[in-house]
């Protein structure tokens, strides 16, 4: 298995002679964090962390869970070595890395959390200073106005963001107000990748800056989310788009489907349980497909397949699953589909009707991350319900990105890392003014971002985890992992359906990712009671 990719500045300056273009991830890889003195930085040099207040997170503020959460910064080593721990107390001096002296004064100051984090974010801004010296300078060697042009404004991008960030973060209104005028006039909507995944997060920018309270002020105000200020239509085209465009839940329909038909082999009454039935995708894709290659594969079709759709808008789901009941007659398989309308957190065991001697799967396709809360209790609730009915396999697909942590610098990061490679994608695949690429970027993934950007509390949903973390969790909860061997298989369908070059598929410890240049996005894994 390929190792994931590490995108670091000292990548773009080896390539640099073969392409002066650079993609959103590239600027971020090149540039992130790493040439933005954020004005706070003479506080922090002179040990002055105390007059930053703590900002405002949705975690509790118990030591043990800071200490385990503090290192999301560690953990985008896989995006940046400049991110990973170790060394976080250099700075530049005369244009060389050094130790700083400022670390000893740090150490004795009682236990900053956040501020710590604030001064080691900043610390490695000022180390990064010295790598984007050198490839400007390698820039200028080959002399291409044009490109040149190009890279500086969209580095100047990625600073700008970085420094908005942390002037929110640290509820500066007056100094962030100033940088998002700024971001404003140079985040076109259809400018650059980087250019309109940074409208994004100016968007999401600016809804948290709404939201902060004075200096001095504990808490949040409220979320901008409770009201959607877009048409519903418009997201449902949207997810529309996002479907038939973008490998990410083809993908996932793909590998739940293969694995919940190797479950049903040789089975006569088969069961699938949906969680968060369809994606809010309007004709059930993901079980016209299941049923056609169970009426079309080898031997004889099950003799009972019962399809149960957990949701919200029980007659929007009811009308799907008559559709799918049309379509499964009309390929001669037998399909009993049922209604239970409720949310994740509220379902109980005895809402799922069970019959004797048929085989039961569970399905759950970029949901679970809805139900991840600040106690996990609702999250653990979920997985005991659905342990409790004894699957036979349960399949899950999430978005493979650390987008839950507790502090808002690092998930501004994570995401920063995570959307540009999505933006990147579509830049690939569409025309640059196709409108059906914007309407994909400002309905659905700005909608994302936003909402991991702005919100906190209940109001976050968007609480991605990495493959790693959904291990533990599903351990934690009685489940054993089932490897899924079907990668050959799964870059097979990768050609198929002809997507631009560039979409990868890895096996990572059994499961299936999919990733853009080798930038995960989503991944798949199946579980066992």
């Amino acid at each position: 298995m390929a190792p994931r990719r590490n995108f670091m500045p000292e990548e773009y300056m080896i390539n640099h002679e073969r392409t002066n273009k650079m993609s959103a991830l590239d600027l971020i890889s090149h540039s992130a964090t790493s040439c933005y003195s954020y004005p706070y930085m003479p506080l922090l040099k002179e040990g002055n962390a105390s007059a930053l207040t703590l900002p405002y997170s949705d975690e509790s503020g118990d030591h043990k869970r800071l200490k385990r959460t503090i290192s999301i910064a560690e953990s985008m080593s896989s995006h940046n070595s400049l991110y990973s721990g170790g060394s976080n107390n250099s700075c530049v001096t005369n244009g060389s890395i050094s130790r700083s002296s400022s670390t000893n004064s740090l150490n004795t100051l009682p236990r900053l959390h956040f501020r710590d984090h604030i001064w080691t974010y900043t610390q490695r801004y000022l180390a990064a200073e010295a790598v984007e010296e050198a490839a400007a300078a390698m820039t200028n060697a080959e002399g291409n106005g044009a490109e040149e042009d190009g890279t500086a404004d969209g580095m100047r991008l990625v600073q700008l963001l970085i420094a908005c960030a942390e002037a929110v973060a640290c509820r500066d209104k007056s100094h962030a107000s100033a940088l998002l005028s700024e971001l404003r006039a140079n985040a076109l909507v259809f400018g650059s990748s980087f250019q309109r995944v940074a409208s994004c997060f100016v968007q999401g920018l600016a809804n948290r800056l709404a939201l902060v309270q004075p200096l001095g002020a504990v808490g949040f105000i409220g979320s901008p989310m409770n009201a959607k200020d877009f048409a519903l239509d418009k997201k449902e085209e949207a997810l529309r788009l996002v479907y038939e465009i973008c490998p990410h839940i083809q993908f996932g329909h793909f590998v739940a489907n293969s694995s919940i038909l190797e479950a049903f082999e040789g089975e006569s009454f088969v069961h699938v349980v949906d969680l968060g039935m369809t994606l809010g995708l309007p004709h059930g894709d993901q079980w016209r497909g299941l049923i056609e290659s169970l009426a079309t594969r080898a031997g004889q079709p099950p003799s009972r397949l019962r399809i149960t759709g957990v949701g919200l808008f029980g007659d929007r789901l009811q009308i799907i699953g008559d559709e799918l009941e049309a379509y499964a007659d009309s390929l001669g398989i037998n399909l009993e589909f049922s209604v239970v309308e409720s949310n994740l957190e509220n379902l109980r065991p005895e809402d799922i009707k069970l019959l004797d001697g048929e085989v039961l799967v569970v399905n759950s396709i970029l949901q679970l991350h809805c139900v991840v809360k600040e106690s996990r209790g609702a999250l653990n609730s979920v997985l005991q319900m659905v342990h409790e009915l004894s699957p036979k396999i349960l399949v899950l697909v999430e978005q493979d990105s650390s987008h839950n942590g507790p502090f808002f610098l690092g998930r501004f990061m994570e995401a920063l890392h995570y959307y540009s490679a999505i933006f990147d994608s579509l830049d690939a695949m569409l025309p640059k003014y196709d409108t059906r690429r914007a309407k994909m970027e400002q309905f659905y993934f700005a909608e994302e971002i936003k909402n991991i950007i702005s919100c906190e509390g209940p109001a976050r949903v968007e609480r991605h985890e990495r493959v790693d973390q959904w291990r533990r969790r599903m351990s934690r909860a009685g489940f054993q992992a089932a490897p899924i061997k079907m990668l050959v298989n799964a870059k097979q369908w990768l050609g198929k359906i002809k997507v631009c070059e560039g979409y990868t598929i890895l096996e990572e410890k059994g499961c299936l990712v999919l990733g853009w240049k080798s930038k995960p996005i989503v991944a798949a894994s199946c579980w066992k009671c």
